[in-house]
Order: structure tokens, then sequence, then C-alpha cells
């Protein structure tokens, strides 16, 4: 599924804005500063979350407009949009074919996964910063998985405030919370074990290739733990720490390269970001075959760092997946190895131009 048509109304750089883009790669080059990226994270809001950069809705609005922002877009015969209103602005709104539907909904019609410069140090962080990037993942094969994410995150902070009350807490209250930490608890573990388990599968029957092929684990807390009991049990220590210090929200994605069996934090740079990239290729084929249709790809520099052999082969692969694949960068040459029916943009001056 394509997007076809893009408007933007007072989003970041961009007061008004509509494009028609074609069904395979979308390039856009420009100056950096000149707003590609704020396109692709216009895009990324059409499914549950904050989008590529993360960033506070209010953050979002365009500085000097009215205060509030919407992005619409067709896919085939399905209207979706998102924005704020200025009186209030960090809430967020969505419209499927007209009606008000809920963000997390989005994930039932439209799948987005997206590669950023700033995802680079993605193995050199925090184990958070891995669990959102595979929750991502799973997002765009499991519609339902951020409702299951959203309301476990809920339960847990309820759970902390409860615990670090003045007052001894009410333990039914306790008992009942803990019960949805462990049934929203067990459905993200259940996700995120498949997820890795298949992709891993993929990815270790790849042959070799310009991008490493990486072996994928999770460590820490799974569904196969009991969590309730573990909840209960830990009480005293969570209300000491200030916060709950066993669950799915604790687990972590280790990687490897495998060609070389070491860890992927160990990797140089480059080696990294090629493991980076080719578990984003063989995510998006698993969609494509597990969906039924390819995610759109969002792919911000992707190219800048990459030699002309690698350029080609990455271009290759993706018009071969038919997905819609949007990438920016600040030279037309980056893209020369790009199929000629590519549709081309230069972002310029708070435009977009064909």
């Amino acid at each position: 599924m394509s997007i076809t048509r893009l408007s933007l109304t007072d989003f970041r750089s961009y007061p008004d804005l509509l494009i028609e883009p074609g069904p395979g790669l979308v390039v856009l080059t420009g100056e950096n500063g000149a707003g590609k990226t704020n396109v692709l994270e216009a895009v990324s809001l059409l499914v549950p979350g904050r989008g590529l950069r993360g960033a506070p809705l209010v953050q979002v609005a365009r500085q000097g407009g009215a205060g509030g922002f919407s992005v619409a877009a067709r896919l085939d015969d399905i209207e979706l949009g998102t924005g704020t209103q200025a009186s209030a602005p960090e809430r967020r709104l969505v419209r499927i074919n007209g009606a008000q539907a809920s963000a997390t909904a989005l994930a039932e019609w439209l799948s987005i996964i997206w590669l950023t410069p700033a995802m680079d140090r993605l193995f050199m962080e925090g184990a958070s910063e891995r669990r959102k990037f595979l929750d991502r993942l799973a997002l765009a094969l499991i519609p339902d998985h951020a409702v299951h994410a959203t309301r476990y995150e809920a339960a847990m902070r309820q759970r902390n405030r409860l615990l670090s009350s003045e007052t001894p807490p009410d333990p039914e209250w306790l008992t009942a919370l803990e019960q949805q930490m462990e049934v929203h608890g067990l459905a993200l573990s259940n996700a995120r074990e498949r997820v890795t388990a298949a992709l891993a599968g993929r990815l270790e029957a790849q042959p070799e290739g310009p991008f490493a092929r990486a072996a994928l684990a999770l460590e820490g807390w799974s569904s196969s733990d009991s969590l309730q009991p573990l909840l209960k049990a830990g009480r005293a220590r969570d209300a000491a720490a200030g916060r709950t210090l066993a669950g799915p929200h604790r687990v972590d994605l280790k990687v490897t390269h495998l060609a070389k069996q070491q860890a992927a934090e160990r990797c140089s740079t480059g080696e990294q970001k090629a493991l980076l990239l080719g578990i984003i290729l063989a995510h998006a084929e698993l969609v494509a075959e597990q969906r039924g249709q390819p995610p759109v790809l969002l792919l911000d520099e992707v190219a800048a760092h990459l030699d002309p052999l690698r350029r080609a082969n990455l271009f290759d692969r993706l018009s071969a997946m038919q997905a819609q694949v949007w990438m920016t960068g600040t030279e037309p040459s980056l893209f020369s190895e790009a199929p000629a029916v590519a549709t081309r943009y230069t972002v310029r001056d708070g435009a977009v131009l064909a």
C-alpha cells in the first residue's frame, strides 16, 4: 500500500504542502535544514507513536502558525489524518475515512518503518532505545501491539505511584494493577519474541551480501515467566527503588554480527550501520510476507555513507520489494543508481518541487 497524496498544514517548516508521490522510490534532495526530514516525520505520524523524531506534539506545530497542525494522506481508497488543535496542542486527533479514531487504530491500515542517522548509535545506547526499536518492528507486524504496550505502561505507572505514596496502598488495587500488567505484559512479550524469532530466522537464511547479517536474541524477562507473583513479591523492593524492577519493560534486544560472531556494540561504526540496515530490509520483507503488503519505508540520509556498489545493491533490493520507500539526501548524485521511474523532489525554501 502506497501513499498517493500527502497534505501538510502548519507542520514544522511547512505552512502548506501538497505532493502526490508515486508507488515506488520517492527521493527528496536538498541542503541540510531544507526540510527533507520534516516530510518523513509527517509520514511517520500516520502510525501510532510520536514519529521518527519522538518529539512532543507541541514542537511539531509550525512556529508562527495557528498553534495546531495536520497531516493527511490518501492510500488508494483510504483517507488517514492526524494532527492537533491550537486549544489542545498536546492532544492528538486521528481520523480514518473521515471518522474519529484512536491513534492505535492507524496500525491496522498502514505499516511504517524508518531508519534515521540518530539510530546509528542504537547498539551503543541503553536498552530502552532497543526496546523502542523492537516495538516498532513488532507494531508493523502485529497492529494491536501498541494497545498492549500502552496499557502495560499505564498500569505500571499507577502501581509505581501507589507504592511511592506516603499512605499504605490498597492491596486489592495493587493486585488488580499487577493482574493488568501480567495480561498485557504477556501479550507484549509474546509479540516481541515472535517477531525476534521470525526476523532472526530470515536473517540467518539470507546469503552473504553487502549488508551484514545479524543474529538476534532477547535478554531478560520472557513470556515463560509468571509476572504477577514476581510483582507481588517485589513490592517492597520496587517501593524502595521508586520503579518496577522486573517485567517486559526490562528486556533488551541483543544483536550479533553473524559472520564475525561479534556483539554489535563491539563492531565498527560502518558495521553497525550495515547491521541495522540489514535488519530493516529483512523486516520489510517479513512484513510483506506476513501481512500481504510491504510497509512504507522511511530512510533518512541512507545513501550518504554507502559506496556506489552498495547504493546500487540497496536500490535494487528496495525496488524488488515493490514497497514505497521515501529517501532523503543532500545531493541528487547519491541516487543516480536508483531506477529512472523513482519520484524525485527538490526541497528548497519551504517548498517541495517535482
